[in-house]
């Protein structure tokens, strides 16, 4: 199976997830889910994804584990943004830190930023072509040891996922 019909079925995928949001299915909106399917793939240009059935249990838990990380670290960060804030002497010192994503995966690195930016207290600014994330962080006196050893963390479950 080529990129043609990665393409193919991307647009197909698009198309029925577009119309059971809509849950129109008159004969112009089937019509149209089609050409918005069509444009985002060719945007996307989708690559073809083999999937390795003897990796899928380590990639599952991966998930899973990842999952449950990105929740209790947003939680912890939730409390500790929040005591910074309830504190009238607002003891912070914003800045922004060099956090490098450790993956070669464009899709691990993406969602290494993203779970950077849920973190309450840290933005990812911007990104560069090797993977560099520069994040904002309400208080970088611990936050670069605290960053480092959470990307450290998600990349080893991002790499299960994606390698």
């Amino acid at each position: 199976m080529g990129p043609r019909n990665s393409a193919i079925q991307m647009t197909i995928l698009l198309a029925i997830v577009y119309l059971l949001m809509t849950a129109n299915f008159e004969p112009i909106n089937l019509a149209f889910s089609l050409i918005i399917g069509l444009g985002i793939s060719s945007l996307v240009r989708p690559q073809h994804l083999s999937i390795q059935w003897r990796r899928l249990p380590i990639a599952l838990a991966a998930i899973a584990g990842y999952l449950i990380y990105m929740l209790v670290d947003m939680w912890k960060s939730s409390l500790q943004v929040g005591r910074i804030l309830l504190d009238p002497r607002l003891p912070i010192k914003p800045g922004i830190i060099n956090i490098h994503s450790g993956s070669e995966s464009e899709m691990a690195i993406a969602l290494s930023a993203h779970a950077i930016s849920l973190t309450p207290g840290e933005l990812v600014v911007e990104m560069d072509d090797q993977g560099e994330m520069y994040a904002h962080c309400l208080d970088i006196s611990q936050a670069e040891e605290l960053i480092a050893e959470a990307q450290k963390v998600r990349r080893s479950f991002l790499n299960q996922i994606f390698e």
